[in-house]
């Protein structure tokens, strides 16, 4: 029994299609779909006949907006497939699949190589650990070539690339491939279809030669024992060759490289070859890790883990050549603070591992939530155990039993009913009234909290109102949903116009968001000018700021004296005690650190959350019976909040690198329009006849752009957009802040 189970485990993969948008990765899982025989007719993206671009608004606009969930079965294997979306504004869909997938192909176009959001989703994958094979796709376009493409890969992504397969023919000669691991020809016809395997075209064999000898030097390179084999016969067996790069891919340590045109359907069988054989199963990944429930100990240890992750994030961002040496060190620091804070969190509860065993007690994450004609429908991972219909499970969030209603295998916007998922399933289930994003869902006799996936902060804002006043309540009522299917979206109450404000991650993601109430709930709405939010930071700092707080109104009173000093950080918030004496007790000093976070909502500026600076509590007094944590808790909000006013203070506004592709005749209209946009140009390359203009752009003057864009080009002209953090904003910014 226990070998069946290893072996039904060991024959899954879940894996999420990865790439930019219009790069082919909603054609790469059609054509995977029709490959394994789940569909019988090709779906095309221009047709709007897909299946996992079911949404109105998806088929309309052409894009992926919502992760979208397919399973097939491809040679004995059962395939979970996630195709994510391919631009920035829905970048945390693609956050929340990664947090859940064992493994993902990264589609890139042949053209145009790695392009903004293919670094994207590849830093993404790179925090949570997920091995990746690349998929070239569209070779049969007009400059079309491998060797940049993967070049591209390599230049900017920094992975190693160890690419297992020459193209046969090029742009519409594209006909096939050699597989360098059998040394044998794939070709297909017009249609697609089956390939049919030969032998390598004489033309192509010497190349084909020196290319498998270069795939076994590398791979020799970075394998004991393919290195062994290679001294002793001077080349690898294909059976070799196999192992080591399912072992190098598994461990992150090189990437394998197929090619192929999707839309042609040309590729595809060895793409499902490759995720078989080199993407991992459910047991070769480690063990979920979580912590026991422990009350308040619990949700500290999860907070200190994610602050421990978000140091990661910030370190390998660090090391790009762009932010420097210094954001690397802040963010290794900052990692250090994150489990320093989940080492103190964790007082009672304890760190646990769940093997991928459906005997083991039942762990799962919930990664997306929807609402449907059948129902409210949660994503689920499970992690380990067994679920099955009419079962309890307690819920991480509101920290009560629900029970399952029923089990569904997601087929897009279809679903099948099962009788229990096991460990390795990617399933929906109906019944549970409470579960969010990020809840875990676990057997109630073994209570276990793992780590939620990270919510981006939103940059962009619009007002919202209904048309009539009546409507007030139901556009209430549908915004709540909105937030709870989409974590990414906020919606708050303007404290000083009363208005109600819907934030998210760009311009197109609201216009989505509004787009959902119009068509769901049929209501009328009325949207506001966007707006950008804006952060303050630390110029130059200050110390030796007192503060004392005393209140005494009758029984126990407070009592708190603090001496801070505030100097500029590169990014994020520290805060650290030089206390020495015991002047002030731990306790208080974890006090003072959170009154100070409490500060940093509003900055002296206008009223901006602020970043980017370390806080140190350099002395300190207590009083033998008024001295308190609330005290110290109060008087490091109100020391920050004055020593901020006496710092010198900067004004950040959120940029975006903006990637614009226009014909050639049209690039001097575009680079001035860039430079009344406050743009400053980053690179400009010529690729088949098309210039291609980088620059950073303040977010705040790209509202529009698109119209502007069309109207300077005839319509020829398209660009991307991706947030890259804040920037000082000059005066006149200032001064025309919403």
């Amino acid at each position: 029994m226990r070998n069946n189970l290893d072996r039904h485990l060991a024959a899954v993969r879940n894996l999420g299609i990865l790439a930019h948008v219009d790069a082919g990765k909603t054609t790469v899982t059609e054509r995977i779909l029709y490959a394994t025989g789940t569909t019988h007719k090709r779906g095309e993206v221009h047709d709007g006949t897909t299946v996992t671009d079911f949404d109105p608004q998806e088929r309309d606009r052409g894009i992926t907006i919502f992760a979208a969930a397919v399973s097939c079965d491809w040679n004995g294997h059962r395939i979970n497939l996630i195709d994510t979306p391919g631009h920035v504004d829905f970048a945390d869909e693609v956050e929340r699949s990664l947090r859940v997938l064992d493994g993902a192909v990264a589609v890139f176009d042949a053209v145009a190589g790695v392009e903004p959001q293919s670094e994207s989703v590849w830093r993404q994958a790179d925090r949570h650990g997920v091995p990746r094979i690349a998929f070239v796709n569209k070779l049969d376009r007009a400059g079309a070539d491998l060797d940049t493409a993967v070049a591209s890969i390599r230049d900017r992504l920094h992975p190693v690339p160890l690419v297992v397969q020459l193209p046969i023919g090029a742009e519409d000669g594209f006909t096939g491939v050699v597989d360098l691991l059998r040394m044998r020809s794939l070709t297909w016809g017009d249609g697609g279809g089956t390939a049919v395997e030969g032998e390598v075209p004489e033309a192509l064999r010497e190349e084909a030669l020196r290319r498998r000898g270069l795939l076994e030097e590398a791979v020799a390179e970075r394998h004991p024992a393919a290195l062994e084999e290679f001294c002793d016969r001077e080349t690898l067996s294909a059976a070799t060759l196999t192992a080591a790069l399912r072992d190098l891919t598994r461990s992150g340590e090189g990437v394998v490289v197929l090619c192929g045109s999707a839309y042609r359907n040309r590729g595809v069988e060895p793409l499902l070859d490759a995720v078989v054989d080199y993407l991992p199963s459910p047991l070769d990944v480690p063990a979920v890790r979580g912590v026991r429930d422990g009350g308040d100990g619990t949700r500290g240890a999860v907070d200190g883990m994610r602050g421990a992750v978000d140091g990661m994030r910030h370190a390998v961002d660090g090391v790009k050549p762009a932010n420097g040496t210094q954001s690397a060190a802040d963010g290794v620091q900052s990692t250090v603070d994150g489990m320093q804070h989940a080492a103190d969190g964790i007082r009672d509860p304890a760190d646990e591992r769940r093997p991928a065993d459906p005997d083991a007690p039942f762990a799962a994450l919930a990664f997306k939530v929807s609402a449907t004609p059948t129902g409210r429908l949660t994503y689920l991972r499970v992690y380990s155990g067994t679920i099955e219909k009419g079962d309890p499970v307690w819920e991480s969030g509101t920290r009560r039993v629900e029970r399952i209603g029923r089990i569904l295998r997601v087929q897009a916007d279809r679903h099948a009913q099962l009788d229990r998922a096991v460990a390795g399933d990617i399933v929906a289930v109906i019944g549970l009234k409470s579960a969010r994003a990020g809840s875990t869902l676990c057997a109630p006799g073994a209570p276990l909290v793992l780590e939620p996936p990270g919510v981006p902060d939103p940059v962009v804002s619009v007002a919202v109102e209904a048309c009539r006043s009546t409507d007030t309540d139901r556009l209430a009522s549908a915004l709540a949903r909105l937030v709870e299917e989409d974590p990414s979206l906020v919606v708050r109450t303007d404290p000083e116009t009363g208005q109600t404000v819907l934030s998210g991650m760009g311009e197109l993601h609201l216009e989505v968001a509004v787009e959902r109430i119009r068509r769901a709930v049929g209501l009328d709405v009325n949207v506001g000018r966007p707006r950008v939010t804006y952060r303050e930071t630390v110029a130059r700092g200050v110390s030796g700021v007192v503060y004392r707080h005393v209140k005494q109104d009758g029984g126990a009173g407070q009592f708190a004296h603090v001496v801070i000093e505030v100097q500029p950080l590169q990014e994020g918030f520290g805060f650290r005690s030089a206390v020495v004496g015991g002047r002030v007790p731990q306790e208080f000093v974890r006090a003072v650190e959170a009154g100070c976070r409490d500060a940093l909502a509003e900055g002296p500026l206008g009223g901006h959350p602020v970043t980017g600076l370390r806080v140190t509590l350099t002395d300190g007094a207590t009083h033998v019976k008024d001295s308190s944590e609330t005290a110290f808790r109060t008087a490091g909000r109100f020391a920050l909040r004055e020593a901020l006013r006496a710092c010198a203070m900067v004004l950040l506004e959120p940029v975006a690198e903006v990637t614009v592709t226009v014909p050639e005749d049209a690039v001097g209209g575009v680079l001035g329009d860039l430079a009344a946009r406050r743009g400053r140009v980053t690179g400009s390359v010529v690729r088949g006849g098309s210039a291609v203009v980088t620059a950073t752009v303040p977010l705040a003057e790209l509202f529009g752009y698109a119209t502007r864009l069309r109207s300077r080009t005839q319509g020829r002209g398209t660009f991307t957009a991706r947030p890259t953090g804040y920037a000082p904003a000059p005066a006149p910014a200032v001064a025309a802040t919403p």
